[in-house]
């Protein structure tokens, strides 16, 4: 059947060669940033969470006028064996907190938390214990539809004051509920203190897991975008109001494709210092990135969440404290540094060093002792005066983790005993393999020696390390790759030195688009035994450390990303910290990320941090050939072929210099008040950039994406279209053609009352999605009736490059045929059908992208259909009817009613500038794009009717 292709123009493919390699390659990495997103991170290295008994879920009545007006929404009390037993009859005497879940979850995901704290609660024989709650959100798909976000909001409110009342006439009744928010759970919680009959004082704590608070993931509608302003002003306007709030945020790192970290981070505000967010690889104990579902069962993360929350009660009101200062003490101690020490509110500050152990001096700048099975303890006191003039630094370290204190600062001055000291173990930092003290000389002048208590050990073996050094001996500077390097450059720095701690300095790193690997190699001296080495990247202006422990000797890589960029008003740098082994050397060197396809860098950061504004750019470019073809068809009279108008139309320097221009005059005061008296809302790539999340060609790169995307999706879409009436045409002979130039037909009208009808009644995006089905029936049938007149009349191998037909040999033949498609008895219509033709598959390819970006209020609809056949809030309802309109008009047109019309020019002209409306302010809007689309197809009708 080649020849019918090439009657119509499809065989003759003209595409250069060039031009088909470079969207391939276009297409290729598109594909090899989402494979590095999806796959390349580090392993799981989370436990799972086990039940000793099996979890029940009691379900809690609700009043009958929630219940009523919530029906699809439920509240359950977690529970298991006898605790399960002994709260059915509601009689609770804990501490409430309140579960929920996220985009499709489920209320049982609370039972991690639950069970953990029940184990935690029988270890202290009951003396605290919580009551698990949770929601069941009926697993709804809040994230691509914010419709029920209003709605799950005040029946999170309802449940608050039902959990109150089971606690009424208690001992120590809770005035207040913890929350834990799971994704877009913990955006629910926070959206709690913007209703009018909300009292903030319901919860005094907040712990968010994954939940992407700075925009949504997807901005699929205008009332997810809409509840996203509503709640971050509230917070930005109303901060004073939150002090007595605590809000914890828990990101998952890279791991967590779904969610990247840096839209879980609170906003900063000064007004608001009750408020922290952490990654779970900066996490003490945990060190461990997390996807997006783990992050409720990794047990290391569970452990610290449910030893904070039994850290957090008080001990005179039995409930969570009401001190924020107290609260805020206690997630620093668990999520941010952790002393290696069980958390004290007001620990002492001067004890006394009691018991029958011997005292021994040091005064060598470096110290090492082993202790296995010592039956004395022994205090070693470290005289500080000798090391102040020539040091400016102690380190110490303690393989030992338990939690006793074990390192003192002593002011008596002229003993080499001290009977009372100042506990310096809050000082220190837990790792994965020891515990960390680094005491800055000079912010302690009162003392006169450092104590370090070694305990008898009693079958136990630890070490314990000490050293005086100056900073600048310790500190190495080591310059990063840049963008521009191609991949070529390197920097490598040689550690000789046999101390204990480095910090090597990553120079001009502060930019999420920057990625690198780090490589360290150690070489020791010996082959003996050591503990592990310790190297953690870390980054000063926020809490996102990641923390290797390797063997020594060894090689090893990491790589080094940031989820946020450096504030402006900061000038630190991050830092590679090395918790050495004294007689090794160590080798650091970096290169770009991927080293051997370095195009992969950027692309791994743009498709992680911008892909949900690939669909914008695809649109767009689809939308520019369309414009393209309409102008062809002036100039030419003939519509042509898609992927060769791509080739000519789709061009970066036709739309970004105008919203460069743009962005770069709204940084004018008379430019902005301009822009603010016409109402017009504000240029996507200054949000962004005001975020830090917009970096150099970033735009460029995504519009060459999005013209890969649009190329090979319409050479995908049209050969679907081609081998799907193929199949068709050998199952079923096509029907008679009719020729009928009417736009409007009663039965088309019948057909659009309908659809407008279920639009109304039901969802909008299932009245388009009907349309769209009904529109693609359109080329199919076309190319079925070519196929079929080609292969009747015998005279495929006749047809010419320009669609033109030979005289056909069998009458017979040619008379049947012409009685099936009378419209294709000469060239001049069979022209005329090949351009509608390729008119209407760009429409199609349109309509498509349309279709996929309503596509989740329908999946949300069909998911809820038992409870409510009608979606309320509809995001597209009169979108819907509008296009229904105007397709029912389309599928009955042709090319030449549109060329005979006086708005052809117009038509072919506003697409450029649609597209270029559409990327200033469709980025982080995507339900924005089908208005776009649906203003210039109803120009296309306007075409078709003057």
């Amino acid at each position: 059947t080649s020849a019918w292709w090439g009657a119509m123009g499809w065989a003759d493919r003209r595409l250069p060669a060039l031009a088909a390699l470079f969207y391939g390659a276009l297409a290729a990495l598109v594909l090899l940033g989402v494979r590095d997103v999806l796959f390349l991170y580090e392993e799981n290295r989370c436990s799972m969470t086990y039940m000793y008994e099996y979890p029940e879920y009691l379900k809690i009545k609700l009043p009958k006028k929630t219940a009523r007006r919530y029906p699809a929404y439920e509240l359950y009390l977690y529970g298991e064996g006898n605790y399960a037993k002994e709260n059915k009859n509601l009689l609770l005497t804990g501490i409430p907190v309140l579960f929920l879940p996220g985009n499709a979850g489920s209320y049982k995901q609370v039972r991690s938390l639950g069970s953990i704290a029940l184990r935690k609660a029988e270890d202290v024989d009951f003396k605290y214990h919580f009551n698990f709650f949770s929601v069941n959100f009926n697993e709804e798909l809040v994230a691509l539809y914010g419709g029920s976000l209003q709605r799950q909001t005040k029946f999170v409110h309802e449940c608050i004051k039902v959990i109150l009342k089971l606690y009424r006439d208690r001992e120590f009744a809770p005035t207040s509920v913890a929350i834990v928010g799971h994704s877009m759970g913990g955006l629910v919680a926070r959206a709690l203190l913007t209703l009018k009959n909300f009292k903030p004082e319901l919860i005094n704590l907040l712990i968010t897991q994954a939940t992407p608070h700075v925009a949504p993931v997807m901005p699929l509608d205008r009332y997810l975008a809409d509840f996203y302003t509503a709640v971050n002003n509230h917070w930005i306007l109303k901060a004073q109001d939150l002090r007595n709030l605590t809000t914890l945020s828990v990101a998952g790192g890279f791991r967590d494709y779904q969610v990247r970290s840096g839209l879980a981070f609170l906003p900063r505000l000064r007004q608001h210092d009750s408020a922290l967010s952490v990654v779970t690889s900066a996490v003490p104990r945990a060190w461990a990135s997390t996807d997006h579902l783990s992050i409720v069962w990794c047990k290391e993360l569970i452990l610290a969440t449910v030893r904070a929350f039994f850290d957090l009660i008080d001990e005179n009101t039995k409930q969570i404290t009401e001190d924020p200062k107290k609260r805020m003490s206690v997630l620093n101690h668990h999520f941010v540094r952790h002393p290696a020490k069980i958390f004290e509110e007001n620990p002492d500050i001067f004890t006394e060093l009691t018991g029958a152990f011997m005292w021994i001096t040091v005064k060598a700048s470096k110290w090492t002792y082993s202790a296995y099975n010592d039956s004395d303890g022994k205090y070693f006191t470290f005289p500080l005066a000798s090391h102040r003039k020539s040091c400016s630094h102690v380190y110490c370290e303690n393989s030992m983790l338990d939690t006793s204190s074990w390192i003192y600062g002593c002011m008596n001055s002229n003993s080499s005993m001290c009977l009372e000291a100042t506990d310096l173990s809050w000082r220190a930092e837990l790792l994965p393999t020891t515990k960390v003290v680094i005491l800055k000389l000079q912010d302690y002048p009162s003392l006169s020696h450092i104590v370090i208590q070694v305990p008898p050990t009693a079958g136990n073996k630890y070490t314990l390390d000490c050293e005086f050094f100056k900073e600048d001996s310790r500190t190495v500077q080591l310059p990063v790759t840049h963008l521009f390097s191609l991949g070529l450059s390197s920097s490598k720095i040689l550690l000789n030195s046999t101390g204990l701690l480095y910090n090597v300095q990553l120079q001009q790193f502060n930019q999420i688009y920057q990625a690198f690997k780090i490589y360290i190699e150690s070489h020791c001296q010996s082959l003996k035994e050591r503990k592990p080495s310790v190297y953690r990247l870390h980054v000063p202006w926020s809490h996102e450390d990641s923390i290797i422990v390797a063997k020594v000797p060894s090689f090893t890589e990491f790589s080094a990303k940031l989820h946020i960029a450096r504030p402006r008003n900061d000038s630190r740098v991050p830092e590679l910290n090395i918790y050495s082994s004294s007689d090794c050397q160590y080798e650091v060197s970096n290169t770009n990320l991927f080293y051997s396809y370095y195009p992969s860098i950027l692309v791994f950061q743009i498709i992680r941090f911008h892909a949900g504004a690939l669909p914008v750019y695809v649109v767009s470019n689809i939308l520019l050939t369309y414009g393209g073809q309409l102008s062809t068809l002036i100039s030419t009279g003939q519509c042509s072929e898609f992927s060769l108008e791509l080739v000519r139309t789709a061009k970066p320097y036709k739309v970004e210099p105008l919203i460069s221009i743009v962005v770069f005059l709204q940084g004018f005061n008379w430019f902005r008040e301009i822009w603010e008296s016409l109402s017009l809302p504000e240029v996507d790539t200054a949000v962004l950039s005001s975020q830090d999340a917009w970096f150099p060609l970033v735009s460029l790169i995504l519009f060459l994406f999005g013209t890969g995307i649009a190329y090979w999706s319409g050479v995908f879409f049209s050969t679907s279209l081609r081998l799907f009436s193929s199949l068709w045409l050998t199952l079923i002979r096509p029907t008679v053609l009719q020729e009928d130039n009417k736009l409007i037909t009663p039965r088309g009208l019948c057909g659009v009352f309908s659809l407008a009808l279920v639009s109304w009644t039901t969802c909008g995006a299932f009245a388009v999605f009907i349309m769209y089905l009904q529109y693609l029936f359109k080329p199919v049938r076309v190319f079925m009736t070519f196929a079929f007149y080609f292969q009747d009349s015998d005279c495929s191998k006749e047809t010419s490059r320009n669609s033109s037909i030979h005289t056909v040999k069998n009458q017979s033949s040619m008379d049947s045929t012409s009685k099936a498609t009378p419209s294709l008895s000469n060239s001049t219509t069979i022209a005329e059908a090949v351009n509608s033709l390729k008119m209407h598959v760009t429409i199609l390819n349109l309509f498509t992208w349309i279709v996929l970006l309503n596509l989740p209020s329908l999946i949300y609809w069909l998911k809820n259909l038992r409870y409510n056949v009608r979606l309320d809030p509809d995001p597209c309802r009169f979108t819907a009817i509008i296009l229904v309109c105007i397709l029912e008009v389309l599928m009955n047109s042709s090319t030449s009613e549109v060329k005979s019309s006086k708005l052809l020019k117009i038509a072919a002209k506003v697409p450029l500038p649609l597209s270029v409306a559409m990327l200033a302010f469709g980025r982080m809007h995507l339900y924005k794009v089908p208005h776009f689309v649906t203003f210039s197809l109803l120009l296309h009708v306007l075409c078709c009717i003057v």
